[in-house]
């Protein structure tokens, strides 16, 4: 195997080596920017329900309770988790892909009842009662999401109004939601974890793909550059290496010794040039001397 070819596969090797690792930089650092964005999106829309669920708290609920009769129960009007999701629904419309979900295990509303992960989020803040957010990534239904959750503590005793005994309750909640679900909650009890679930698979793709877009110019750039090395190879080094080795065997046959042995360089293939030079003049003198 030549010095071009070793060259050139060494090089070859650490130029894609390189390549690969510029690439996986690439995807690293275009995924966690998408994460920080996702970040970024999930705690304005967190800021912005949790603004409203507090408006609703302090500034709707009494003046409700004022004008409503007890028994009567309104979900969007009079329940803060209703209300917020209406509006989130209507929110998705404009800004597809994002969901908002109050998980529980013991829900009022059917939908809002925990899947497996959820579950698990909610047993994670019940654990620690000092943890208060939790994010991540998770994949549901084939789509990436990252999540960002908070727990959800009873602190009011307004919500055991409803959420207590069931005899206790507003009767239009009872027909509305029945009576297995949703009740007995207490007071500083952690009842559900408030999850945002934010799309980020055409984010992780775009990663993906200026990853592979990066690797691909690098690619184009590497056996291009090759491609000129070995040019230079052969005319810089093999070429004038391939003359001398020529130029030294007749030497050492006393050929050709009248003809000077001249490569026009400033480099180590010159001076190994007038070294055989100077090895020419010395056999031609030697023969004389004969």
């Amino acid at each position: 195997m030549g010095i071009r070819t070793r060259f050139l596969i060494i090089m070859g090797i650490l130029s894609l080596l390189a390549l690969v690792a510029l690439g996986a930089a690439s995807y690293e650092f275009s995924r966690r920017a998408a994460m920080i964005e996702a970040g970024n999106k999930g705690e304005i829309i967190f800021n912005y329900l949790q603004s409203q669920r507090h408006f609703f708290q302090k500034n709707q609920t009494p003046l409700i309770n004022e004008l409503i009769e007890k028994d009567r129960f309104y979900p969007n009007l009079m329940s803060g988790f209703a209300a917020t999701s209406t509006t989130f629904d209507y929110f998705n419309q404009r800004m597809p892909g994002f969901t908002i979900k109050y998980a529980a295990t013991n829900p009022l509303k059917e939908t809002n009842r925990a899947d497996d992960f959820e579950v698990q989020i909610l047993d994670k803040f019940k654990a620690d009662q000092k943890l208060k957010e939790t994010t991540g990534t998770i994949t549901k239904n084939g789509i990436d999401f990252y999540f960002q959750a908070i727990p959800l503590k009873v602190d009011n005793p307004a919500c055991l109004e409803c959420h207590s005994d069931p005899a206790l309750a507003p009767k239009d909640q009872v027909v509305i939601y029945g009576t297995e679900s949703g009740y007995n909650w207490k007071m500083n009890e952690i009842v559900a974890s408030l999850l945002v679930y934010i799309p980020i698979s055409g984010a992780i793709a775009q990663a993906k793909q200026t990853a592979m877009t990066l690797l691909g110019i690098g690619a184009g750039c590497l056996i291009f550059t090759l491609f000129v090395i070995s040019i230079f190879l052969e005319k810089g080094v093999v070429q004038p290496i391939m003359r001398l080795n020529s130029r030294t065997e007749e030497i050492s046959l006393g050929k050709s010794l009248d003809q000077p042995v001249v490569i026009k360089s400033n480099d180590e293939i010159g001076s190994l040039s007038r070294a055989i030079d100077r090895l020419r003049i010395s056999v031609a003198r030697m023969l004389t001397r004969r």
